[in-house]
């Protein structure tokens, strides 16, 4: 869907999710805060990540690429059956100054 910019450092990480034990928020449309982004990494099955500004969707499948989660645009993500996930949080080095910005 998009690249990061050269400059974001990972800072956080979720732990493992799968199919039923995704946090009810991640299933809903929500948003990171300004200067945070995102990865979708599946381990195992496929996830379904949507945006709700453009409608796009993306089904993530184990081994593809991560899926880039943009700063404050609203998302959420929906599993295609069994399915393993983790989200990846990075900022910019101002969100970073800025740990107030944290998701």
């Amino acid at each position: 869907m998009t690249a990061l910019p050269d400059d974001v450092v990972a800072y956080r990480r979720t732990p493992t999710f799968d199919e039923n034990s995704i946090p009810a928020a991640l299933l809903r449309h929500h948003a990171t805060k300004a200067g945070v982004w995102g990865l979708i990494h599946v381990e195992a099955g496929k996830l379904r990540y949507e945006i709700e500004e453009t409608g796009e969707t993306q089904d993530i499948a184990a081994g593809d690429p991560p899926a880039v989660i943009m700063p404050a645009i609203r998302h959420r993500v929906s599993p295609l059956g069994d399915v393993r996930f983790h989200v990846e949080f990075l900022r910019t080095p101002e969100a970073d100054d800025d740990k107030s910005r944290a998701p």
